[in-house]
């Protein structure tokens, strides 16, 4: 079975969107190793945080109007049809008018040897027939209205400032200025058959800026879109559902920071998780479960220097830091959340933050989450050294020593409860670090207090958080909630074949709408329904051999999506179909790719030891 991404033709006006704002659905994401940018339709980019992921924002309108942008878009009406280049993340624009065609080629530029040492975005148009003239504008913004951008004139051109980002705009000579302010430019280029143009921002924060030549910065198009070419390629994934596997992982990649080896959550801040105020959250940090999640989706498609590097940030910060929930991306901890109320947010809805607030939480899933990072890396041949064998060693005697208390579970909850997940990450630790011990790769002599308190875990869950009544294992002892999550328990092998056949039941009876499953009991009400529940599902029934039923899901699941360039955000309105939560969302693409791995048959298990 053939499941394609197709191309999405858009008719366009001047305007854009009636309210200012594009949905969440529509935006296309660029990326280079550090920073991600998101494109709208309309040729406008929206989102684009210097140079880091979790910098400031640059441009800013995604959250703000009018805000910082920067816009290539054609006069009059017309037709976008855009799409990522085969296996890239180079996104290709065909745009049409009643005078001619064009085509928009955007990248974030790197180099064959990895990301630059500034940021290079670069644009450029192409004639295809007939004669059209495209208006470029180009806003610079305030950083959540902390700075106010200004030019400085130099004999090498405009130099624009925002805060401590320094930054230039390389263009070929077909570009004419029709208007320049301290914050905004606009121009005009003109394009006939065969003409190119290129217009490409160059930047950097706290240092000199380099600024290459036009035919340097054209070149580096070709040459990115060869190095994500030749990164896909080495994929290992021929099963169904190939094309959104890949697209996936390329998505993945661009939350992948290189300067650290860490996994950004998600690309962006604040894009709200309901249409009115109060859940708004800044993903743009390392998440010990997400790093793991994604390092593991990335072994199950053999990118194993991906992983490599997620392990070793992930050990090296443990063992300064501690078991934190989340990291910042260069190991920082995570401040809490600072709110910018001028900051009118998207669509209006507050707030706007930076920071999080679940920064200072425990959660027992790390544990799980870090113990099963490494015992896949291990088991597919490579090593640990003695430094890294002695932190796991000393988590396990940790999440041996505290897997009795409570903590804020999964979902990050203000609540600390017995979360039943929680528990089952715990034994999920332990059975892992008891398989490394018995493999060699962690010293033996902890083991059997290892094993005895994963057996006692098992006895607790069965015992406190298993419901006669509801047929279900339980959000927590006590409650009569059910949680989506536990979904997870299937891959990470905790086995109650019976009870969990159950529960996948009346997950899907409580908490499904259609394909999708909202978190936990009583969110319907509260958020959109959260993507990746609805992959674990998938997953674990074609664990559990419920493969046609499995199939079934993930095909209508995939349907339901909106269709765009294939990037898929946090969570979904399944009465719309209108994406909610920040994107590209690490959580949501992993769980296309082990629901799909799932389905091919392909078991990501760390050892065999029957």
């Amino acid at each position: 079975m053939t499941h394609t991404i197709p191309a999405l033709a858009r008719a366009l006006s001047p305007e854009g969107p009636l309210d200012g704002f594009w949905p969440i659905e529509d935006y296309a994401a660029l990326g280079d190793g550090r920073c991600v940018a998101l494109l709208a339709p309309d040729g406008s980019v929206d989102w684009l945080c210097v140079p880091n992921i979790d910098s400031p924002p640059m441009f800013d309108r995604l959250l703000h109007r009018p805000g910082g942008f920067f816009q290539i878009r054609p006069v009059g009406a017309y037709t976008a049809t855009r799409r990522y280049r085969e296996d890239s993340n180079v996104l290709e624009t065909l745009i049409e008018t009643e005078h001619g065609t064009a085509r928009l080629t955007d990248s974030l530029n790197s180099t064959l040897a990895g990301r630059l040492p500034w940021t290079e975005f670069a644009r450029r148009i192409e004639g295809v027939s007939g004669r059209m003239t495209f208006i470029v504008r180009f806003r610079l913004g305030t950083r959540c209205g902390t700075v106010a951008p200004w030019i400085q004139e130099t004999e090498n051109g405009s130099i624009f400032h925002v805060g401590s980002v320094l930054a230039h705009l390389v263009h070929t000579e077909n570009m004419r200025l029709t208007r320049e302010e301290d914050d905004a430019i606009e121009a005009e280029i003109v394009v006939g058959e065969k003409t190119r143009a290129l217009i490409a921002l160059v930047a950097t924060e706290n240092e000199p800026l380099a600024v290459p030549s036009v035919e340097e910065i054209d070149a580096r198009i070709e040459t990115s879109d060869s190095a994500w070419r030749n990164w896909a390629n080495d994929l290992h994934y021929d099963g169904p559902y190939r094309e959104q596997v890949r697209r996936s992982a390329l998505a993945l990649k661009l939350l992948l920071y290189s300067s650290s080896g860490a996994i950004a959550a998600a690309a962006t801040t604040s894009l709200p998780e309901r249409l009115r105020d109060g859940k708004n959250w800044d993903y743009r940090f390392a998440w010990i479960r997400d790093a793991a999640y994604v390092a593991n989706a990335f072994l199950r498609l053999g990118a194993v220097a991906e992983v490599k590097a997620a392990l070793a940030w992930l050990v090296h910060h443990l063992g300064e830091e501690g078991p934190l929930v989340m990291y910042g991306l260069s190991g920082q901890r995570v401040e809490d959340e600072t709110r910018y109320d001028e900051v009118e947010g998207y669509r209006g809805v507050k707030p706007v933050v930076s920071g999080n607030r679940a920064s200072g939480q425990h959660q027992h899933g790390i544990y799980g989450d870090i113990f099963e990072t490494a015992a896949l890396f291990v088991s597919r041949g490579n090593l640990l050294d003695q430094k890294t064998a002695q932190l796991l060693a000393d988590l396990a005697d940790r999440c041996a020593d505290h897997w009795r208390q409570k903590d804020a579970g999964i979902w990050e909850l203000t609540e600390d409860q017995h979360y039943t997940m929680s528990k089952i990450s715990c034994w999920q630790a332990l059975d892992r670090a008891c398989q490394m011990a018995a493999r060699g790769h962690l010293a033996k002599d902890r083991a059997p207090r290892w094993a005895r308190e994963k057996e006692r875990i098992m006895a607790w869950i069965d015992s406190e958080c298993w419901s006669e009544k509801r047929q279900a294992y339980l959000f927590y002892p006590g409650s009569d909630a059910l949680d989506a999550s536990i979904a997870l328990a299937v891959p990470f092998g905790f086995d109650r074949d019976k009870r969990m056949r159950a529960t996948l039941h009346a997950i899907r009876a409580e908490l499904g709408s259609g394909p999708f499953l909202y978190r936990y009991s009583g969110m319907q009400s509260e958020e959109g329904a959260f993507l990746a529940c609805s992959c674990w599902m998938v997953e674990a029934l074609a664990l559990l051999g419920e493969k046609e039923e499995a199939d079934a899901l993930f095909a209508e699941f995939l349907a339901r999506l909106p269709r765009n360039t294939g990037v898929i955000a946090e969570m979904i309105d399944p009465q719309t179909g209108m994406y909610l939560g920040n994107t590209p969302q690490g959580l949501s693409h992993l769980g296309v790719v082990h629901a799909a791995c799932a389905l091919a048959g392909n078991r990501m298990k760390a050892f065999d030891l029957s």
